[in-house]
């Protein structure tokens, strides 16, 4: 095959690249099942802690984007942690890589097969997504960065859809109380590192450092991504109480969807259908840049990083990826409680990697120093 660029910088890109991709990052499928998960008027103040305290993780993730080592990509990191270790992060990289790509994509697919075609095989559904990640990640990284700007603004005037649930007769204001809880139970703990693991993320940013510009002030740009994710998840998670209640959330699953199945237009006839289909240009963005980490890292495990892409390795990358999530969807994927488990596996180690990672490099960065 003839050998192309994936990884080619010619440009460097600003802020605003940013702040859309971690508001992508952030408000992927978690976002659909969030009310369910949180259930109670007081988890309001979790996700305003959460979103507080992720504060902490954009400083230090800002602090990279500022040193000599994020613009040499790779280099930086053997520079950082050594050659061997940056290969076993790389293996290490690629679990998580497939984790991700398969809780968010056949999780997207069970609300396809529910609101839009549930008679269609799923595994069709899972090539047709993951043709359309692998055209956009075929085009290199630069374009596949340019492509978050399309994905932010087909998905970020969609919470408008839903002031109409803050109104009455919809409304019910009785729904949102109490505001503050009688005791703390495990279900607020396990509510916490929800919120936690959904906005979880910006750690995959470290990857791009060498696109993006280094004479931007990233805290910036990381923290008003952050601040407009807490605040769609506020006014999503207040619109499902005042419209559903607690009583009656913990009996649905994806009560974003269904609240907007109840909205009337004179133009629009199933709403639902699109806010579902309109997920589809995060998701795809989502897994393009998924998919080329990927094949970066596979190129590390095996110990050529610098030599020339080629379309049969991104070939190849990619039906890894689609073999897995085919596999994963015929045995793996079937039962309520095979699903739970999936889940429960990303939300465990996305709240552990968006912790994790900004301090070790913070630490690695600092040790580092002194030597």
């Amino acid at each position: 095959m003839t050998p192309f660029s994936l990884y080619e910088k010619t440009s460097a890109y600003g802020g605003v690249y940013v702040l859309f991709m971690v508001n992508r990052l952030q408000m992927l499928y978690l976002i659909l099942i969030m009310p369910t998960y949180l259930v109670h008027p007081y988890m309001i103040w979790g996700i305003v802690a959460m979103g507080i305290f992720s504060q902490i993780n954009l400083m230090m993730l800002s602090r990279w984007f500022a040193s000599d080592y994020s613009a040499k990509g790779y280099q930086g990191f053997v520079q950082l942690f050594g050659e061997r270790m940056v290969r076993f992060f790389a293996f290490a990289g690629l679990f998580l890589i497939v984790l991700k790509v398969t809780v968010i994509t056949l999780g997207y697919l069970e609300i396809i097969h529910q609101f839009i075609f549930p008679s269609m095989n799923a595994n069709w559904l899972i090539l047709f997504i993951l043709l359309a990640s692998w055209y956009v990640a075929a085009q290199g990284m630069e374009k596949t960065i340019r492509f978050v700007v399309i994905a932010f603004l087909m998905m970020f005037w969609v919470i408008f859809l839903f002031f109409p649930f803050f109104l009455p007769p919809i409304a019910k204001l009785h729904h949102i109380y109490p505001l503050i809880p009688a005791e703390v139970s495990m279900h607020s703990w396990k509510a916490l590192l929800f919120v936690w693991s959904s906005l979880s993320g910006p750690e995959y940013l470290i990857c791009l450092a060498p696109w993006l510009s280094r004479q931007q002030k990233m805290l910036k740009y990381l923290t008003l991504g952050n601040a407009i994710s807490v605040v769609e998840y506020l006014l999503l998670f207040i619109a499902s109480l005042l419209f559903f209640g607690s009583d009656y959330l913990t009996k649905i699953k994806f009560p974003v969807v269904h609240m907007i199945r109840y909205l009337q237009s004179p133009v629009l006839e199933r709403m639902d259908q699109i806010l579902i289909l309109l997920h589809l240009f995060p998701l795809v963005l989502i897994i393009s840049i998924l998919l080329l980490y990927f094949h970066g890292a596979i190129r590390i495990i095996v110990g050529k990083p610098h030599e020339p892409t080629t379309r049969m390795g991104l070939m190849a990358s990619w039906i890894a990826i689609l073999v897995c999530l085919i596999v994963v969807n015929e045995w793996f994927w079937q039962t309520g409680a095979e699903q739970n488990l999936w889940l429960d596996l990303q939300i465990w180690l996305g709240a552990f990697t968006f912790l994790l990672v900004p301090a070790v490099l913070q630490v690695a960065i600092k040790l580092k120093g002194r030597v």
